[in-house]
């Protein structure tokens, strides 16, 4: 018989479930000296804490759904919204707002409060507002993965060439086993949105490598480029900068590029800037946008408010993949995550290529 879905338990049946996890860790490391009580204490401590956190968490965006504000309860738009987007941080009422509520909506999903959500729906309402989601436009987008981003913009008529990072590479094998990797254009069909000669016809897929972005897409026959929680894994803070100002020549005059990555808010403290994930602060943005308008391009200004909402408080820890949420199907907040003790959100890069 499968095995029931962890999700279905009881929430008091998951606490009983991490404590069993760690007696068993305790019978098999029971010879150990002191120390290895001093660990098994720490251990208990930090995974009862992070309980905490994700029950307290939970309960939170359950009020707020309640309410209205998110989640299935909250009111659909008849259409899009402006909202004057400039390059900008993740905050609760955004999640709030109509502009994301709509492309929520388009996406097939709630609005719930989580920033990955809020990336997608960032990059759709700016291609939208700078009058890109439209027949004869052509989009070029990296690192899709198993985005829905390239049908939604073929369902507005958009000839789509989508990217990935080629299989046989290396540095792919951690998306593949995650299933965030992709290597044919069938991972990106949704029949939900447009009938599926329609999308043969508007989607190609592509390998392509982000440091190194082959010269035939760098002729600027785009007329944007996008690339979601993606330039942050490009192993420096100065590489993924490399890759904005690279991918900027695949662009035709006055064309739109759009990127979402990690953001440190603490401006003022350390942050990661080699390895896996990187952090960009607003110091990092800065001097990207300086190389920008020295190339002739316009980074549009960076508003990196912090929000004054109760969620925009709240900082939520990294999951382990053991661990089930811990109220069924209600996750916690979502819109800040601690990094290595670092408090991090999202933040959305909007760049016009000059000439336009």
């Amino acid at each position: 018989m499968a095995a029931a879905d962890p999700r279905s338990r009881h929430p008091a049946g998951q606490l009983i479930s991490l404590l069993r996890r760690l007696a068993r860790w305790r019978r098999r490391h029971r010879t150990l000296p002191l120390i290895g009580d001093t660990r098994l204490r720490s251990e208990r401590e930090s995974l009862l804490l992070r309980w905490n956190v994700k029950v307290l968490g939970a309960e939170l965006a359950q009020r707020h759904y309640a309410m209205g504000l998110a989640g299935p309860a909250a009111p659909v738009p008849p259409g899009p919204v402006q909202a004057g987007l400039t390059s900008r941080t993740c905050r609760q009422g955004d999640i709030e707002s109509d502009w994301l509520r709509h492309w929520s909506h388009i996406l097939g999903v709630v609005p719930a409060y989580h920033r990955k959500l809020w990336e997608d729906c960032f990059v759709l309402q700016a291609l939208w507002e700078a009058g890109m989601l439209a027949p004869g436009r052509r989009g070029l987008g990296f690192a899709v993965g198993r985005e829905a981003l390239p049908a939604i913009l073929a369902a507005q008529g958009v000839e789509v060439v989508a990217t990935d990072l080629d299989a046989r590479d290396a540095r792919a094998q951690d998306w593949i086993e995650t299933g965030q990797h992709n290597d044919a254009a069938e991972a990106l069909y949704r029949p939900g949105l447009l009938p599926r000669a329609e999308f043969d016809r508007l989607v190609s897929f592509r390998p392509a490598d982000m440091a190194r972005i082959p010269g035939e897409l760098c002729r600027g026959g785009f007329d944007m480029v996008w690339s979601v929680c993606a330039l942050e894994h490009l192993g420096s803070l100065q590489r993924g900068m490399d890759f904005v100002l690279s991918a900027m020549r695949c662009l035709r005059p006055g064309g739109v590029a759009v990127h979402t990555t990690e953001f440190n808010l603490d401006a003022e403290g350390g942050t990661l800037r080699r390895g896996s994930t990187v952090l960009y602060q607003r110091q990092h943005l800065e001097a990207l946008a300086a190389r920008l308008a020295a190339e002739g391009h316009r980074m549009l200004p960076l508003d990196d408010g912090q929000g004054d909402g109760m969620l925009d408080r709240f900082v939520d820890l990294s999951p382990r993949h053991e661990e089930s949420p811990p109220l069924g199907l209600i996750f916690p907040p979502h819109l800040r995550l601690s990094i290595r003790g670092y408090p991090v959100t999202s933040a959305g890069i909007l760049v016009v290529a000059g000439g336009g």
